[in-house]
């Protein structure tokens, strides 16, 4: 894993605003695990964050926007995704999706009520910003 130390406390930061506090299996909201977190010397003031997001049985996340572009894929199982104005989607393992910044992300949420689903998350952003952000609607 790929973390520079002096940056750890702020991805971890970051990553639990991202997930809410990291619930028990079953419980609450998805699980989310940093992979890697990197300052863009190639774009000043960005940075990008990669984690792998996890959904129990039945399991969704609240609505919420991110504040910065989004792309993810769908490592295990199935999962519903509802991003803007369009329609709600299932997304399967292999398939994957773009979201743009400050999109409204209505529906995110495990399709199964029997199986988990993993993603994995990329994602753009200004340094310093703010990974999730409830949706207030």
């Amino acid at each position: 894993m790929k973390i520079r130390t002096s940056f750890a406390p702020v991805l971890f930061s970051a990553l639990l605003t991202l997930a809410g506090v990291a619930a028990a299996h079953g419980a609450g909201e998805e699980t989310v695990t940093p992979l890697q977190h990197e300052l863009l010397r190639e774009l000043p003031g960005k940075q990008a964050v990669m984690a792998v997001v996890a959904y129990q049985p039945g399991q969704a996340s609240t609505p919420h926007q991110h504040g910065g572009t989004v792309m993810a894929y769908v490592l295990e199982g199935s999962v519903v995704s509802q991003v803007g104005d369009q329609p709600a989607t299932t997304f399967h393992a292999g398939q994957s999706w773009v979201e743009t910044p400050h999109a409204p992300h209505r529906v995110s949420r495990n399709a199964s009520q029997t199986r988990p689903a993993r993603l994995l998350v990329w994602l753009l952003m200004d340094e310093g910003g703010q990974v999730k952000q409830p949706l207030a609607e």
